[in-house]
Order: structure tokens, then C-alpha cells, then sequence
């Protein structure tokens, strides 16, 4: 589906934000696009350079590299003229961390009415423990299939139908049911689907442990992500009182077939049943046992806050706040050239690096922003959103006088598009602002363009949005200007396949900043916009959020 901004639509969103016209070039000011030109590719491609060289060593969470970036980040806020805006005076927000590094067993046999299959540690199965004790065992548990693993009321679906589940091991298909727009939304990914929420839920059921079965379309990334990503040290908040699961774990899909198989099961006719309402929890009748330790350690990393005052006093005490992680993975495994240091340049320097562009931008304003605007670089997004998911329980300000979040994870580093996505388009007012905005640079608004990947629960807006604040999501457009039709959309899915979470997310010289410029700037009048506008954005009427918001919105 395509958006474009009626000459109506335009007219209702000027006067809503004060503008004299409806016009593209009478929107915004001529201060703030003459702000807009500071950000360029020097002043993008400089913060990358430093938060992606080796000597930060991947920034991993609580490591020296971690702590370089966090004072590289003040003190770039600092020299624009933003206020520290973390805790007592600073410019941090620490938050306290657990470590976790499990010695997994090179192989995990399991054991059926056949005899025992073995997995490979690495190329069959990846798995973490789910608790943090310094050695966990599981002993002759049952693998039992429950489809996707699902409790939606709403949609009248339910997995476990109250099977007893206690003391077994779920194995689970990822993503959720796909295949009826009217039925989970369709191949539009909700948390439902996504990882987290499997473990959630498996450990709700009174669970030991969980078995994701891994595939290239359900994931939206191949095997060496989940390899990457799972292997290591393992970061979380410290647990609360919420059920929990011994083991959580991967296998990829060969693997479970072979397995299934010699139980006498088949993998395609379990998912076929796992489709039907009435598809009820299958034992597999194969028992595994497992036992392995931890390494543990409690570490502090922290966010880093910055904030621009605002310059109405009525409203200077609600704020609008631009996110971006400033960790990645850190040292792992050697990739084929052997290089160890996941620089996380993309991912997320770039992001970073956006948000200090247009930090610079409103610093240099003649006025600025009615609402106050805030940088908040997060922590630990790579283990989970556990910076955001911090100071969303934690908030430095109220929920309900943050008027928006607007979230920055990657970068365009390919060039200028004709369109700009918008994840999670449809859910509130702010798809106006991100409308006016795109039309303004002359571009088209696109809906998630890989909406079965479930991009907007998997970065650090979703914990703002579960908290009620409305949020703004811009991903890379795929239509790039002067190139063939489907060569965006082939560059960005061949950076995933090679690039992603790997080694080689590095920077270099085959990257065009010319469409990073305009998505920062994109973000730069959208936070203006909202900052100006006398209302605060809203979630659409019945929109998972919406109770959160006005729960918000009543205690401030």
C-alpha cells in the first residue's frame, strides 16, 4: 500500500501544528531547514568512525569500550549545550546488570523409543540458561510440541488448551500464524511472534525449558545470527519475581526434523495441525536430560541522557526523546578472516550518530522547540531492550509528559531513496507527522516493507509504546534513486545475510551517506513538528497501547 499526503490532509496538519499554509516549503521554518543542513556525511560518518573502531572493541555491555562510548556521548551532548538529564545532576542513568556465561554441552543427546540423537553444540542447537544460579540441570524431561506457543484471547487462540506442562520441554515454531489477514494480522509479525514472548510464555506453563525451531523466513535472519547473538555472555536485568525458565534454547529446523523423525513424528504435518484453533499440546514421547554451569557476574552499564530545554513554559515540561543503543556484541568468535571485534557500526553507531546530528541541529536553532527535546542513548539493547526497558520502569520523566519517542537502529548506507518506511505504521497520530514530513523531502510513506519480521516490537521504541508513549520508527526506504527497482531491497537483505551481527558491520568506503542525511533529517522535523504542536499524539482507538497511554496521561 501507498501513502501519499493529500493537498487536504496537508492543509488539516498546518493548522494543527500553526503552519501559514499547507505548502511543502511553509510547513517548517526556514530556521529549522536551515538547521537541517548541518547534519552531512562529516558530521554522521565522525561519531561512526569512533564508536566503530576496534579500540572500543564492539562495545559490549559494562566493558571498557562500553564506558568509552558512554563518555564519548556526553560529552559530544555537552559541547552542543544540552543539560545532563540521567540521575542527580549526570549525564547517566546506571542500571545494574547480570552476566551470565553458560558452559553448554558440546553435544545433547536425546532419547526415544529408538534409541538416543545427538545434537551438535553450535551448528544443531543454541541455547542460554533462563536462570541465574551457577549450575542448572534438567533431568528426563519430555519434549512436548505446542505449535506457536500462543495465549491471544482476543483472538480467540490458545496452544496449551491447560495441558499440564510442568517439568517439560516446549518446542515451539517461531513467528505466529501468518496465513489470515484477519487472524493475528496477517504476515504482519506482533510480539506474539517473537522470541521473547515464546520464553515468556513457555515459562508461564510451568515449563523447564524451550526449543525455538529456527528457519530463515520465520526469523528474518539466517543460523549465524542466532549463533552470534546467543553465544557468550549474557546480559539481563535482575530478575524480579516473574516465572522463569531453565534453559531457553534454538535448534535449527534440519535438526528438529531428524530428531522429530526418529520419534516417528514429521515436522510439516505438526505445523499443518499447529494452524487449526483446536490444535492442541502433541508429547513427542522423546526425554532429554541436561546439565550445565554458569560463569555469573553483576556489572553496571548505563544510558546516557541529554536534554534541551524547551522554550514555551506551558509545555517545556513535556519532552519529546530520540533513542539509539550505544552497545553491541563486543569480542566473540572469529569470523572466516578471523577477525573477533563486532564493531556494530550499522548497528548502531550509525543510530547514534543520527541523534547527535540532530542534537546538533536543534542546539543551533535561534529558538528552540517548544517542548523540551532529550537524547537518551540506551544500553544493552542487543540482550533484549534492557537499557529502555530500564528507564521505561524507571523514567526520568513521567509517561505522561513524554509526548513521543523517536527511535533510530541502523542507517541508510546505500543512498538517497524516493520512500521511507514507517514501522508500525497505523497505529497512531503520528503517522500524520511522519506523512507531512516525508512530503516535505518529496518522498513516499511506506508501511513496514518487511512486515514478517516484526521489526517494531524488536528495538527500543516497543518499550516506550508499552509504557503508552507513541512512537516513531523510520527504517530504510528500498526504492533507490538512479538504481534498478529491487536493488534497495537486495542490498539490505544482503547486508543482513552477511553483515548482520557479524564482524564485518564495520565501517567503509562504500558508504553513501546521502540517504542517512535525509532519514536524519526526516527524524529532525518530525520531533520538531511534535514539539510545536498543541496536542500530544495519540494511539488510534483500540490500539494495543492506547490503555497505557490514557493510564499515562491520567497520572501526570
Amino acid at each position: 500500500m501507498k501513502i501519499f499526503l493529500t493537498a487536504l490532509c496537508l492543509a488539516a496538519l498546518a493548522t494543527a501544528f500553526g503552519a501559514a499554509t499547507a505548502g511543502r516549503d511553509t510547513l517548517l521554518p526556514g530556521s529549522i531547514r536551515e538547521a537541517a543542513r548541518q547534519i552531512n556525511a562529516d558530521t554522521l560518518a565522525a561519531p561512526v568512525r569512533f564508536l566503530a573502531d576496534d579500540a572500543l572493541e564492539g562495545r559490549a555491555p559494562a566493558s571498557a569500550g562500553d564506558r568509552l562510548a558512554r563518555l564519548y556521548l556526553a560529552t559530544e551532548l555537552q559541547s552542543l549545550g544540552f543539560r545532563p538529564a540521567g540521575v542527580n545532576g549526570s549525564w547517566e542513568q546506571p542500571l545494574e546488570i547480570v552476566g551470565v556465561t553458560a558452559a553448554m554441552p558440546a553435544q545433547w543427546n536425546f532419547n526415544t523409543a529408538k534409541g538416543t540423537t545427538a545434537w551438535r553444540w553450535n551448528e544443531d542447537y543454541i541455547a542460554a540458561s533462563g536462570v541465574v544460579e551457577e549450575s542448572v540441570s534438567i533431568g528426563n524431561a519430555e519434549l512436548v510440541f505446542v505449535g506457536y506457543g500462543i495465549q491471544a484471547p482476543e483472538y480467540q487462540w490458545d496452544d496449551f488448551k491447560g495441558a499440564d506442562l510442568g517439568n517439560k520441554i516446549l518446542v515451539m515454531l517461531n513467528n505466529d500464524p501468518d496465513w489470515d489477514p484477519q487472524l493475528f494480522e496477517g504476515n504482519r509479525r506482533l510480539y506474539y511472534g517473537r522470541w521473547t514472548y515464546k520464553y515468556e510464555s513457555a515459562a508461564r506453563q510451568g515449563a523447564v525449558g524451550a526449543i525455538i525451531v529456527h528457519t530463515r523466513p520465520s526469523a528474518g535472519y539466517p543460523w549465524q545470527v542466532v549463533q552470534t547473538s546467543w553465544s557468550g555472555e549474557q546480559f539481563e536485568l535482575p530478575a524480579q519475581n516473574e516465572a522463569r525458565l531453565r534453559l531457553r534454547s534454538w535448534a535449527t529446523e534440519a535438526a528438529m526434523r531428524q530428531l522429530l523423525r526418529s520419534a516417528g513424528f514429521d515436522l510439516d504435518r505438526l505445523t499443518e495441525a499447529a494452524k487449526q484453533r483446536d490444535f492442541k499440546p502433541v508429547p513427542l514421547g522423546i526425554t532429554t536430560s541436561l546439565a550445565f554451569t554458569n560463569r555469573l557476574s553483576q556489572v553496571q552499564t548505563a544510558n546516557v541522557a541529554g536534554v534541551l530545554p524547551g522554550s514555551d513554559p506551558r509545555l517545556r515540561d513535556e519532552y519529546v526523546i530520540f533513542t539509539a543503543h550505544h552497545d553491541h556484541l563486543g569480542v566473540g568468535e572469529p569470523d572466516a578472516k578471523g577477525d573477533r571485534i563486532y564493531n556494530g557500526a550499522l548497528d548502531n553507531a550509525a543510530g547514534c550518530a543520527q541523534l547527535l546530528a540532530i542534537a546538533r541541529a536543534y542546539a543551533s536553532l535561534p529558538q528552540r522547540p517548544r517542548r523540551s527535546t532529550m537524547m537518551l542513548f540506551v544500553a544493552a539493547e542487543e540482550q533484549g531492550l534492557l537499557g529502555s526497558r530500564y528507564f521505561a520502569a524507571h523514567p526520568t520523566v513521567p509517561a505522561g509528559r513524554i509526548a513521543a519517542n523517536i527511535n533510530f537502529d541502523g542507517g541508510n548506507i546505500w543512498g538517497r531513496t524516493r520512500d521511507v518506511t514507517l514501522i508500525g505504521m497505523g497505529k497512531s497520530s503520528l503517522d500524520e507527522v511522519a506523512q507531512s514530513v516525508a512530503h516535505i523531502q518529496r518522498r513516499r510513506l511506506e508501511p513496514d516493507q518487511f512486515p514478517d519480521r516484526g521489526y517494531f516490537y524488536r528495538s527500543d521504541q516497543f518499550e516506550f509504546a508499552r509504557i503508552g508513549v507513541p512512537a516513531l520508527y523510520f527504517e530504510t526506504g528500498t526504492e533507490m534513486i538512479g538504481r534498478a527497482p529491487e536493488w534497495g531491497r537486495q542490498q539490505i537483505e544482503a547486508w543482513e545475510e552477511a553483515q548482520y551481527h557479524q564482524p564485518s558491520d564495520q565501517l567503509d568506503a562504500g558508504w553513501n551517506f546521502d540517504g542517512m542525511i535525509e532519514d536524519a533529517q526526516l527524524g529532525l522535523y518530525a520531533g520538531w513538528l511534535i514539539a510545536q504542536a498543541e496536542d500530544l499524539p495519540a494511539w488510534r482507538k483500540g490500539d494495543e497501547f492506547e490503555a497505557m497511554r490514557l493510564k499515562a496521561l491520567a497520572a501526570r
